[in-house]
């Protein structure tokens, strides 16, 4: 399968200090690939900076076939490539319904936006419920869907999910890893950041571990998994 996503030894940080140092990695066409790591990794810095939302201080990061050096982040979002990020950030005095009009802010075929608005709720009956309540008054695993949906209203070729699972219950955990497999199926590439590594790595394909902005280790999903050294240290075993 070609790359949908190649990123080559980048580097980039904050203020005067680097976060990632020589990163690497690939999302194939199809493919779900999760990124795992202790808190401090890289791992979002390096999700914000595919995005372009941190600056790209060295490396190459090539998109669909695009280099995307300089290109701002809502164009990134127009070249096919959806975010869903660390702690939701839903803006919180929309509506249900005005979050998912605002994923959609690089299209204007209004049809086609509100075909989609039906499928998020088809997605996730409860958003259909809660369509004209405010963002911020939804609990913790119904704005992870609102964020998810969200990022899908863009119709993403790839993507981002970071932290999905972070502080919900387990029966909505377990609902959310079946949304990615079900978009999976349906052709969607992911890159999934997730502290989670069990459930991150049942699904993906591949994997990649970040230790302190560096990839150290990187192999089937499956092979990972089994890694007794990987379980150790991620797994609690």
């Amino acid at each position: 399968m070609p790359d949908l996503l190649r990123v080559e030894g980048i580097r980039s940080g904050y203020g005067p200090i680097d976060v990632l140092d020589d990163v690497s990695l690939t999302v194939e066409d199809g493919e779900i690939v999760a990124m795992i790591g202790a808190n401090g990794a890289g791992k979002t810095t390096t999700l914000m900076t595919i995005a372009g939302l941190v600056k790209l201080r060295g490396g190459r990061i090539g998109f669909d076939g695009r280099d995307l050096a300089g290109i701002p982040a809502h164009k990134i979002v127009r070249l096919g490539m959806g975010q869903s990020p660390e702690g939701r950030k839903i803006f919180p005095r929309l509506t249900v319904l005005e979050n998912l009009q605002m994923g959609a802010f690089t299209r204007s075929d209004k049809p086609g936006i509100a075909e989609d608005i039906e499928k998020m709720f088809a997605m996730f009956p409860i958003l259909r419920e809660r369509k004209g309540q405010a963002g911020g008054l939804l609990s913790g695993g119904q704005q992870q869907m609102l964020a998810i949906a969200r990022a899908l209203m863009s119709r993403p070729k790839l993507l981002l999910l970071d932290e999905p699972s972070l502080g919900l219950a387990p029966q909505i955990v377990v609902q959310i890893f079946d949304v990615i497999r079900d978009l999976n199926k349906g052709g969607m590439s992911v890159l999934l950041v997730e502290q989670n590594a069990r459930m991150a790595l049942r699904i993906a394909h591949r994997a990649y571990v970040l230790e302190t902005g560096r990839v150290t280790f990187t192999d089937k999903a499956s092979v990972v998994l089994n890694d007794p050294r990987i379980r150790a240290a991620y797994l609690g075993e």
